[in-house]
């Protein structure tokens, strides 16, 4: 009788088991195989998307522009990159909603960094307000690199139609054109610049945070999950603040020297995030502590810059449309600065 009970016993284990895995959601989330969108791989891999009953499964791309595309296409459920012409673009027709923030440059943290090749910084180029006249890699055209210095432009007072604009499609391709002196300046994160500078093939000239506050990803997601999975999408929300807290937590705070603090948490977080990014990588946790970028509290989006983002894309001419920016953000799901 014993062994029958214990047998039942195990029998109903295996039903509960199973039936929470069926009952457990899928859900797509598109988004780039790097550092960037680490909170995530922290929220899934502390269980945080189980505990909701999210099956988060991740389709990571090469490009942000090829995420929202999918979005549109229903290929993905969840997208988190950077904003740029052509996301606005799909939104402008109605078909996808900004739902929260990603990574947002903060001044004091160090996100990405404009960097200037050594030969342009040794013939003069040595400050922020002097990049008017040069030579500028990008990833291409309506890019967030292209709207960091076109704001970069406003803010140190020079016209950016002087700016040499060289779009070479990846940012891979991007530093090459910095370090072979094809072009004067460039963007870069900050695990990436400060290598380049160690090694004397570049100078940082400042941080975008410091001179260009603003929302550098965001999550979004298509309008038909948006209206018809709302439900869902709290639930997904509430797994991506646990994760973010997480993050910000193991690399966020700062002493009171203003350095970042580094601890168990810091050890935990990197532990789950090795097993997407700088995987059997020996200089992981040195790449991963000078690559964060700064996350704001509980995922919150930074809906003012978004909307400004969206004008000054439409002064470019890079956005055509005439629909209101409010109309691309729904925030049902997440806080806001």
């Amino acid at each position: 009788p014993r062994c029958k009970s214990m047998f039942r016993f195990l029998i109903g284990c295996f039903v509960l088991l199973s039936t929470a895995a069926q009952a457990a959601e899928p859900v797509r989330l598109g988004l780039l195989h790097t550092l960037s969108p680490a909170p995530f791989y922290i929220a899934k891999e502390s269980g945080y998307f189980d505990a909701e009953g999210i099956d988060l499964q991740f389709r990571f791309f090469d490009a942000a522009q090829p995420i929202a595309a999918a979005a549109v296409a229903g290929d993905i459920d969840v997208g988190v990159t950077a904003l740029t012409g052509g996301f606005f673009n799909l939104a402008e027709k109605g078909t996808l909603k900004v739902i929260g923030g990603g990574l947002h440059e903060q001044k004091g943290y160090e996100g990405s960094a404009i960097l200037v090749s050594t030969a342009a910084y040794d013939a003069g180029l040595t400050g922020l307000g002097k990049l008017g006249g040069h030579s500028f890699a990008i990833t291409q055209y309506g890019s967030s690199f292209h709207y960091m210095i076109g704001r970069i432009a406003e803010g140190q007072k020079f016209d950016i139609a002087s700016v040499q604009l060289r779009p070479v499609q990846t940012v891979t391709n991007m530093l090459a054109a910095l370090t072979s002196g094809q072009v004067d300046a460039t963007i870069a994160i900050a695990s990436q610049a400060k290598q380049l500078q160690a090694s004397g093939k570049a100078k940082i000239l400042g941080w975008a945070g410091d001179v260009v506050p603003y929302q550098l990803t965001a999550v979004f997601a298509p309008t038909p999950v948006v209206t018809g999975k709302s439900d869902t999408l709290k639930r997904f929300a509430a797994a991506y603040k646990r994760g973010v807290a997480d993050y910000r937590t193991a690399f966020l705070r700062l002493d009171s020297a203003g350095k970042p603090i580094a601890d168990a948490s810091t050890d935990a977080a990197v532990e789950k995030i090795v097993k997407y990014v700088f995987t059997g990588d020996p200089e992981a946790r040195r790449k991963i502590l000078e690559g964060v970028g700064y996350y704001d509290e509980d995922g919150a989006l930074d809906v003012a810059d978004v909307i400004e983002q969206v004008k000054w894309f439409k002064t470019q001419g890079l956005v055509k449309g005439e629909s209101d920016p409010k109309s691309m953000i729904d925030t049902r799901f997440l806080p806001v600065r």
